[in-house]
């Protein structure tokens, strides 16, 4: 199975980014970390194992992305613009520097948003907030509102509010959506979000869920049993949603 290693500086985070690409070809997989992982974790985690056999059949290619959440999301001695301003760079590196790599290594229709936990909140962001750019959403054991306060999770932005948080915010900025080129490009994308019916988060995924139906944009939503928050289950979906 063809695994490549890519670093360069990246001019708009102003440090070295780093990824690796799985597969020869096939559909375009963009997949961000979780909140501690790297651009490694989806090996370490074994996840590209469990899509191996999509890999080598040239079904699939992944495009394992670094992160920056704990110099954004996560870095709470910094103000929350400061972070939200951070996560914003993040986007833009990714739109302006990790796609155009994939567009030049693999002519594929097809580009699909993917992550675990906080993985993929990036990942509907991403393609909520850029939905001319990708054909699918697979998002397992998200949180698509960091302002929420439940159990162990706490409101990443301090109770601060502005308009780039709400932005980036898909459970407060899709049901004022009314654009409707964005509400067509989200009508044809394949979304499909998974989660398991103890996950803390259980509730907000319904209510993106009750959103996008209201937007008359057709997904999926599975609810497994128990909290289904950790790379055991991630390996049993894996196949199945991408």
């Amino acid at each position: 199975m063809n695994r490549e290693y890519h670093r360069w500086h990246s001019p708009r985070l102003g440090r070295d980014m780093e990824l690796l690409v799985f597969g020869h070809a096939g559909a375009k997989v963009l997949v961000f970390p979780t909140r501690d992982g790297r651009f490694y974790e989806y090996e370490n985690l074994r996840l590209v194992d469990a899509v191996r056999h999509k890999l080598e059949a040239g079904q699939l290619q992944l495009y394992c992305v670094d992160s920056v959440d704990r110099e954004s999301l996560y870095c709470f001695w910094c103000s929350p613009l400061d972070r939200i301003r951070r996560h914003n760079a993040f986007e833009d590196y990714i739109l302006n520097e990790v796609m155009p790599l994939m567009a030049m290594k693999n002519g594929h229709p097809c580009t699909i948003a993917h992550g675990c936990s906080l993985g993929a909140f990036h990942a509907a962001n991403i393609a909520f907030r850029h939905p001319h750019l990708f054909q699918k959403l697979a998002a397992f054991s998200g949180r698509y509102d960091l302002t929420l306060d439940v159990e162990h999770f706490c409101d990443l932005f301090s109770g601060h509010r502005d308009d780039l948080i709400y932005f980036h915010t898909p459970s407060q900025y899709l049901p004022n959506l009314s654009c409707p080129h964005r509400l067509d490009a989200l009508r044809r994308m394949d979304i499909v979000f998974v989660v398991g019916r103890e996950d803390p988060f259980l509730d907000n995924n319904r209510h993106l869920s009750h959103t996008l139906w209201s937007k008359g944009i057709w997904h999926a939503l599975h609810e497994w049993d128990g909290r289904a928050h950790q790379g055991y289950h991630w390996r049993r979906m894996a196949p199945l949603y991408l």
